[in-house]
């Protein structure tokens, strides 16, 4: 079977994937490693370290590098797809006009190709998940930050210079939680540091007004609220948590109210922490889209998580890989 690898850098972690593709075009991950990005804040050390990984992850499958016929790399933007070239993404500081794609082939001699993380998960998506037989679809990351891909009309749409889908800069509030370089951006309420910086404030009122918060004990343990530790919270029944995820999904459900106005989709899919806790914002969510879109747009409209779940910035690396003379 051909052999591909798929490289997701992303603001956590970056994972080495190696994939292999059956006789009907779909691929299967065969093995991957993961690196903490935090571990390597030289953007050139992760890219040797990922190297060492391609290098580690083929001997281990005991795989002939000449059986890989191309690489696929997943990476948040804003980034140059046509040059090869990551452009300062505000989840990775100091990667700035890194040309990944060119240090890839020369590395390697293997065609590499890299694409924007939410357009790779739209592809993946569409071809291998909860997108399959849709021509119109939104794909939102949500994760670390937030970024859409899309698929129009039966096709990628990456716009002019690769910029299109940056959702998470869109303002929803003059005033909110920063994400994207903005105050009360979509990334801002609706990403895992978004909701992580609700939780804060949120939390702040509660202890400075002397009443007890069951998720967080003390001032100096704010800093250590996340996405996930609020929502265990919430499916405990705690009503702050619970009001935290119902503020992150009115807001959801706004931003994605100006995304079906606009493009109206088929199916909106939303990847990462909606896959891990959909239920606890999906109602508030639909609460919004039907105050503030089109009926006739959010009626032909479902909004689903991802097909792939977790697994689906493997996948997304590995779908660029395959379709890299494609875009």
């Amino acid at each position: 079977m051909q052999k591909i690898i798929g490289i997701d850098i992303g603001g956590t972690k970056c994972t080495v994937s190696l994939g292999e593709i059956d006789n009907e075009g779909n691929p299967s991950v065969i093995g991957k490693k993961i690196v903490q990005t935090k571990d390597y804040p030289d953007p050139y050390q992760m890219i040797g370290r990922m190297q060492d990984e391609i290098i580690n992850i083929l001997e281990f499958h005991q795989t002939d590098i000449k059986t890989v016929s191309s690489i696929g790399i997943s990476c948040g933007g804003p980034l140059d797809s046509v040059l090869g070239m990551i452009l300062s993404p505000p989840n990775l500081p100091g990667w700035d006009k890194i040309p990944i794609v060119d240090l890839f082939q020369k590395k390697f001699n293997i065609r590499t190709s890299i694409q924007n993380d939410a357009n790779a998960c739209a592809l993946a998506e569409w071809k291998f998940g909860a997108g399959k037989g849709f021509r119109n679809i939104v794909f939102l990351t949500f994760g670390t930050g937030l970024g859409a891909g899309l698929i129009l009309n039966g096709r990628l749409y990456a716009g002019t210079n690769d910029m299109a889908g940056e959702v998470g800069h869109i303002r929803l509030e003059n005033i909110g939680p920063v994400g994207y370089g903005k105050a009360g951006s979509f990334e801002g309420f609706c990403s895992g540091g978004g909701l992580a910086q609700l939780a804060q404030l949120k939390v702040r009122e509660k202890l400075q007004m002397g009443q007890p918060v069951s998720f967080c004990k003390n001032m100096q343990d704010i800093e250590l609220l996340t996405a996930q530790v609020v929502a265990d919270a919430a499916r405990k029944e705690d009503p702050l948590a619970k009001e935290i995820y119902n503020l992150c999904g009115t807001y959801f459900g706004k931003g994605l109210s100006i995304l079906i106005d606009i493009l109206n989709p088929e199916l909106i899919i939303i990847g990462s922490i909606f896959v891990r806790s959909g239920d606890l914002l999906l109602s508030a969510i639909e609460s919004k889209i039907q105050e503030e879109s089109l009926i006739l747009s959010s009626k032909v409209c479902r909004i689903v998580p991802a097909g792939l779940g977790e697994s689906i910035g493997d996948y997304a690396a590995l779908s660029v890989a395959i379709y890299n003379d494609k875009f």
